[in-house]
């Protein structure tokens, strides 16, 4: 798919970034100018496409979601990555997360629980010529340690707790975020590695499917 392709969703794009990003306070030019050139259309379900650029999460199958796309653009953003950065995302869910990390990161590496959304998202990034990514169905919350260190993990399902895998799996320096806390009330954390420390900071509430797993909630 060639940039002509999506044309049409680019003001709905500029949109959405201006007045969901940008007037909440979402500044990095990099995170913004991936987000303006992934059309989110394609990452919805058939029939939603006109919804794409709501402003909210919007249902996938087998109980997931895409995130709201400031939720995309703040979490992206607390990763502050360089270009150099290896990236572990877990909860590939439609993908859209995805494609703007693989604009921002050397490479993504991405766990999805559910096979089925995995193989659509993986057919999705196919279709936009996103190279750098690489697909496994498991059990997120314990990470993947063969491609550890890791400058950046991002967790898109919420959890009790940071799961010790990922910390572990964090580089130093690396910067974590993910949502923490009961199913029905959540806090974005970040978690951040500097000089073998780690030290964990709240960002903002929110409310996030469930990280299933290991050291998640059950399935």
């Amino acid at each position: 798919m060639n940039d002509d392709a999506f044309s049409d969703s680019q003001a709905f794009r500029d949109e959405m970034i201006e007045t969901q990003c940008r007037q909440r306070g979402v500044r990095d030019a990099r995170v913004l100018s991936a987000m303006r050139t992934v059309p989110r259309e394609i990452f919805v379900p058939a029939g939603a496409a006109d919804r794409a650029y709501e402003d909210c999460a919007l249902p996938l199958a087998l109980d997931q979601t895409i995130s709201q796309p400031f939720m995309v653009a703040r979490m992206t953003e607390l990763l502050q990555l360089g270009g150099a950065d290896t990236v572990l995302e877990i909860g590939t869910g439609s993908g859209y997360q995805t494609a703007i990390l693989a604009r921002l990161a050397k490479h993504v590496f991405t766990i999805e629980w559910h096979a089925t959304l995995m193989e659509a998202a993986a057919e999705r990034l196919a279709r936009l010529r996103i190279p750098n990514v690489t697909f496994r169905c498991g059990d997120g919350s314990l990470g993947w340690p063969e491609h550890a260190p890791y400058g950046g993990i991002i967790v898109t399902a919420g959890g009790p707790t940071v799961p010790a895998a990922l910390s572990e799996q964090l580089a130093d320096p690396g910067r974590l975020v993910m949502p923490v806390g009961p199913v029905e009330d959540q806090t974005l954390v970040l978690v951040v590695r500097r000089d073998a420390e780690l030290k964990r900071s709240d960002v903002l509430k929110c409310r996030f499917v469930k990280l299933l797993g290991a050291a998640g909630w059950r399935a």
